[in-house]
C-alpha cells in the first residue's frame, strides 16, 4: 500500500474516530446496565402474583378476562384518555395497555399500565421516573427524541466507518509483528497502540455488529413512517380518502382479534395498535403477529381489522427493512442467547471501552509525533521511523 494511501485511510481513522469517541463512552457505559435490564428488573422490582401463572395473555386460555374488559379497566383509571397500544405476553397472564390524550401522543404523554389478564386487576404501572429508564432514555436518544436518534446513528456510521479503516490499516502495521504482540517493555504509547490494535482486532465482529445494528436501530422511527406510507397504505387503500375513525366508533377488541385469528393460525399476537398511531392507519386495528420460534417471534406480521365493523381487511408479512430492524434489536442487547450471551456482550463492551479510551490517549500523543511520522509507523510495519 503507498504511502499516500495509507495517509488517507489514516486521516479517515483519525477523524472518524475522534468525532465519536465521547458518545461512544457515554454508549458503552450506559448499554453495559441495559444488557442486563431483565435481571435487573427481576431483582428491583417484585413479581405480582398472577391469577392463571404461566398462562401467557397472548393466548386463548379459559379464565382470561375479555379485551374489552382489560381496556374498559384501563381507560376507567384514565379518564378522557385513549388507547395507543395493548400488548401481551407469551409467558404470563401479564399484559401492558397504553393510553394518551390522543391517539398521536407523543410517547412523554403516554401512560402504560400493567395488568393481569387472569384476574382483570391492574398489577402496576411502568415507572418512566426510575433509573434504567433514565439510562434507556439516555443511550437511545440523550433525551433529544427523533433528532437525539438520529445523531447518535451519525456517531454509529462514524463508527463503522473507524472500525472499517483500522482494520485497513491494521494489516500493514501489522506486517512484521507477531499476532498479539505487546511491547509492553518499550514506551507507554507503544504499549496502549498494541492494547488498542490487539482488543479492536479480537473485537472486530462484535464492534461491527454492535454498530450497525445501532445505526438501524436509530432509524426505526423513519421506517416505521416509511413503512406507513407504503405498505400500509396499499393494504388499505379501500379507505383513502375515508373519515377517520374516532375513539367513541370503535367496535369490540375481542371481535376484532377473533377475526384476524382466522387467518393467522399458529401465530400469537404481540401488540395491538389502535388507528390514528404510528403504527396503524386511521381506520384499523392493526394487530401484529409473532412466530412461535426463537427466530419467527421477531419476525411480525400485521393484521388489519376495521376498527369500526370488525371485518378483516388483511395481513401481510413485515418488509424487509422492519424484519431487519426488529433482528437488530435483540442482536444489539445480546438478547439471543440468555445470560452467557449477554456476559459475553458485557466482556465485549468493557473491550470497547478500553479501545476508546487508548484510542483517545494515542491522540493526544500523536500530536505530538505529527501526522507524518505516524503514517510511516504504519508503513514500516509498526517500527518508529525517524521523522524525514
Amino acid at each position: 500500500m503507498q504511502r499516500s494511501t495509507i495517509r488517507t485511510w489514516f486521516l479517515i481513522h483519525k477523524w472518524t474516530s475522534i468525532v465519536c469517541t465521547a458518545f461512544l463512552l457515554m454508549l458503552c457505559l450506559t448499554g453495559l446496565p441495559l444488557i442486563f435490564h431483565d435481571e435487573i428488573d427481576a431483582l428491583t422490582e417484585e413479581t405480582p402474583a398472577y391469577g392463571m401463572p404461566g398462562v401467557g395473555s397472548s393466548g386463548e386460555a379459559p379464565g382470561l378476562r375479555p379485551l374489552d374488559e382489560m381496556l374498559a379497566k384501563a381507560l376507567a383509571a384514565r379518564p378522557g384518555e385513549v388507547p395507543v397500544f395493548m400488548a401481551f405476553d407469551n409467558d404470563q397472564p401479564s399484559m401492558t395497555i397504553t393510553t394518551a390524550p390522543r391517539p398521536d401522543s407523543p410517547a412523554s404523554d403516554m401512560t402504560i399500565q400493567l395488568l393481569d389478564r387472569s384476574t382483570g386487576e391492574k398489577t402496576g404501572a411502568v415507572d418512566e421516573d426510575g433509573v434504567m429508564h433514565f439510562i434507556l432514555q439516555l443511550h437511545t436518544d440523550m433525551f433529544l427524541g427523533l433528532p437525539g436518534m438520529l445523531f447518535l446513528g451519525l456517531m454509529g456510521l462514524f463508527f463503522v466507518i473507524a472500525i472499517v479503516s483500522g482494520v485497513v490499516l491494521y494489516a500493514p502495521f501489522m506486517r512484521k509483528l507477531d499476532f498479539g504482540t505487546l511491547r509492553t517493555s518499550r514506551s507507554t504509547r507503544l504499549k496502549w497502540l498494541d492494547y488498542h490494535n490487539l482488543l479492536g482486532i479480537v473485537a472486530l465482529a462484535w464492534m461491527t455488529v454492535v454498530g450497525a445494528t445501532g445505526v438501524i436501530n436509530a432509524l426505526a422511527t423513519p421506517i416505521f413512517q416509511y413503512w406507513q406510507r407504503t405498505e400500509l397504505a396499499e393494504m388499505t387503500k379501500a379507505y383513502a380518502g375515508d373519515d377517520a375513525v374516532t375513539p367513541d366508533r370503535y367496535g369490540s377488541i375481542d371481535a376484532a382479534m377473533a377475526a384476524a385469528r382466522e387467518s393467522m393460525t399458529g401465530y400469537n399476537p404481540q401488540f395491538i395498535a389502535f388507528p390514528g398511531g404510528g403504527f396503524s392507519s386511521q381506520h384499523h386495528y392493526a394487530i401484529f403477529f409473532q412466530g412461535g420460534t426463537p427466530l419467527t417471534e421477531r419476525l411480525l406480521t400485521s393484521a388489519l381489522v376495521d376498527a369500526e365493523t370488525g371485518t378483516f381487511t388483511d395481513a401481510r408479512p413485515m418488509p424487509w427493512y422492519t424484519k431487519m430492524l426488529a433482528l437488530s434489536q435483540p442482536l444489539h442487547f445480546g438478547d439471543y442467547g440468555g445470560l452467557p450471551l449477554k456476559i459475553l456482550w458485557a466482556i465485549l463492551t468493557l473491550f470497547t471501552t478500553i479501545i476508546l479510551g487508548s484510542g483517545l490517549y494515542l491522540w493526544l500523543g500523536k500530536r505530538r509525533s505529527g501526522t507524518d511520522a505516524l503514517v510511516r509507523e504504519v508503513e514500516s510495519g509498526g517500527t518508529i521511523v525517524p521523522a524525514e
